[in-house]
């Protein structure tokens, strides 16, 4: 008997051959066939999708735009896929209460252009902004170049709207910044990859739009000092709203192998430095800013106008497609580290001696360690090798996953690494909110 026959308020589709392009996102990891695929249009098909589900003992995964990195969306055995990219409603937008909602289907390009179009700002920039679903972003918490300043996707989070285990669809949190009512249900969802409870919608926190941006360019002629910088910068009353960076050997494939705007890069390695404060642009900031630089200020580009701007960050955006392209079996981990124990880092993966190169978000610790043999290296080597990177970075005090999460790609080394009391809470609020496992089976825990 077909599970899904007569479902209401949905689209479901069971030919194999048509759903391949739901076995994978953007992450090395590939899942099995699902049952099907159900785009819903509405709550009925959720609650009648949790009623069977329980019943005929299937999973449900859920997916947004598939651009997540950690397999979290991607299909294990005997699940349905949920596929929110057609579930409805619309952004909306509340400048006197310096918030927007939005579904979860909306692009994320979308909700910051809504915002933007208010005078407002969305901070939360991953670098699929312009292809990610809201609702990824949700629930891997995504974070991206502005997060140094501004947070993880969870910072901006004021209330969302959840399918839980009774079927029924409940909100969570209000629209302003103060509900100290008992424990934030909200921010357990956020970030928890679906494991509780599929999101489907959200109340977002905003800002006033920025009035202006300095936009650097800083080739570094000396990579260990580019890594000193952001304590540096911290240190001297400097927050940057973005601080990004390529390693030398990242450096070194673009030059080799990259567009013609690459190939021309100074430096030994190079970072971008943003800010948008009031007065960032102007001479006494200017002034202060390359006198805590010193000689790292050599060769160093400011952007004047928009169009500058826009091709120093297009440079950063096409980093991780471009790897991509030349190494498709490469595997990209997006480790933190504190930034005082940056140069300790690089100092420790020297010493592992595994090919990597590394780019990502200095100003945050967040680094994405490519492993660009990783299709050629015998399982059990990598295996080893993603291990002892795991371990340097929680030795420093750091973390597995800055902005990715775990999913699949990197559940054994969580399970492995993890305080195994911290383990014991998670299972038992998972436990708690989906008593039937129904909910993104087998990932993270």
């Amino acid at each position: 008997m077909d599970p899904l026959k007569g479902l209401p308020e949905a689209t479901v589709i069971r030919d194999p051959a048509a759903l391949e392009p739901w076995l994978r996102d953007e992450s090395h990891v590939r899942g099995v066939a699902p049952l099907a695929v159900v785009k819903p249009h509405g709550p009925a098909a959720l609650r009648e999708l949790v009623k069977r589900a329980k019943g005929e003992g299937f999973g449900l995964v859920p997916r947004g735009a598939g651009t997540g990195k950690a397999g979290g969306c991607v299909p294990t055995a005997r699940t349905v896929v949920v596929d929110l990219s057609e579930w409805p409603g619309t952004i909306a937008v509340s400048p006197r209460d310096l918030c927007l909602s939005a579904p979860a289907s909306a692009p994320l390009r979308d909700v910051k252009a809504a915002a933007e179009a208010a005078g407002l700002f969305y901070p939360p920039d991953p670098n699929s902004w312009e292809s990610c679903a809201l609702g990824g972003t949700l629930a891997t918490n995504a974070g991206g170049p502005n997060a140094c300043k501004y947070g993880m996707t969870r910072h901006w989070v004021l209330a969302v709207d959840a399918l839980m285990d009774d079927g029924g669809i409940h909100r969570f949190g209000i629209d302003g910044v103060k509900a100290n009512a008992g424990p934030n249900l909200a921010q357990l969802l956020v970030g928890s990859e679906g494991i509780f409870g599929f999101l489907v919608g959200a109340s977002l926190r905003l800002l006033p739009q920025p009035r202006e941006h300095t936009t650097l360019l800083l080739p570094a002629r000396r990579w260990e000092d580019l890594l000193e910088l952001p304590g540096r910068l911290g240190a001297a009353g400097f927050l940057p709203s973005a601080f990004e960076f390529f390693d030398p050997a990242v450096l070194a494939e673009l030059r080799a192998h990259g567009p013609e705007a690459a190939r021309r890069l100074p430096g030994e390695a190079l970072a971008i430095l943003e800010f948008d404060e009031r007065g960032c642009s102007a001479e006494p900031f200017l002034a202060g800013l390359l006198d805590l630089l010193g000689p790292l200020a050599d060769g160093l580009e400011v952007a004047s106008e928009g169009r500058q701007r826009e091709n120093i960050w297009a440079l950063r955006r096409l980093t991780s497609a471009f790897l991509k392209e030349r190494h498709p079996e490469k595997v990209s981990e997006d480790i933190v580290v504190p930034r005082s124990r940056l140069p300790e880092f690089f100092a420790g993966l020297e010493r592992l001696a595994i090919p990597a190169v590394t780019y990502g978000h200095l100003g945050d610790g967040n680094l994405h360690v490519n492993l660009l043999a990783a299709g050629a290296t015998e399982p059990e080597a990598l295996e080893a090798q993603l291990l002892a990177l795991f371990r340097l970075a929680l030795r420093l005090g750091g973390a597995l996953s800055g902005e990715h999460g775990i999913g699949l790609a990197k559940r054994d080394a969580f399970l492995a690494l993890t305080d195994p009391a911290e383990l014991q809470t998670l299972r038992a609020i998972k436990k708690a909110l989906d008593p039937a496992n129904i909910f993104n089976p087998g990932k993270v825990i």
